[in-house]
């Protein structure tokens, strides 16, 4: 990923060109950055990820391949890099996207739901009441699943506005990040709704221990 485009031979830019012959499931992954900058950031930045065209839409794919055939009304994406995901998964899709947001964004009435990140900072999620109509089939998206706090907090604003994330009969609908560590949260997540990620089997215990 490392060598430079042929068209520019003496630039200093992360390499956006090269695409590997086996595009086996999560190789995107490798495009994204170490954390440089200390315990107090994510310990990857996956925007890196971002700016690799094919990257970008094979990560995207991988995320929805689980829900082919699915009956999903609605892409609800997470303030806020799950915004970029979302977005790019309603488009793909062809559905609508709902922006949950931090509180004080919304300008229109919201209903706001407390929870703790994955710094363990308090914080409070809201979404506008009239997005969500009673079984309303959404899928909810975010970058990243560590502790889960965030995303539970996601699937409480939908199903108190009365849309679905899991189905009747058990069907689950979905929730998808490009990880979901298995963590006390990430694993209440993975036995109550249908998920996917793009982190193969073989290196999930080296992201769970952010390896």
């Amino acid at each position: 990923f490392h060598a430079q485009c042929s068209q520019h031979p003496q630039s200093p830019r992360m390499e956006l060109c090269h695409v590997p012959a086996g595009r086996e499931k999560g190789w995107y992954l490798a495009l994204m950055a170490p954390n440089v900058k200390g315990p107090n950031y994510a310990w990857l930045d996956p925007s890196r990820l971002y700016l690799h065209p094919q990257g970008f839409q094979d990560c995207v794919a991988d995320l929805l391949q689980p829900f082919q055939g699915d009956a999903i009304d609605t892409v609800a994406g997470i303030d806020a890099m799950g915004f970029i995901l979302g977005a790019a998964a309603a488009a793909t899709l062809r559905k609508g996207f709902l922006a949950i947001r931090k509180a004080g964004h919304l300008c229109v009435q919201t209903v706001a739901q407390p929870y703790s990140d994955y710094s363990g900072r308090e914080k409070v999620m809201e979404v506008r009441t009239d997005a969500i109509s009673p079984g309303l089939r959404v899928l909810l998206v975010d970058q990243w699943v560590e502790t889960g706090g965030t995303m539970r907090a996601a699937i409480e604003l939908v199903e108190r506005l009365g849309g679905v994330v899991a189905a009747p009969l058990c069907v689950p609908k979905g929730v998808a990040a490009i990880c979901i560590e298995n963590s006390e949260g990430g694993k209440w997540i993975q036995e109550r709704y249908k998920c996917s990620h793009c982190v193969p089997p073989r290196l999930q215990p080296r992201f769970d221990q952010h390896q």
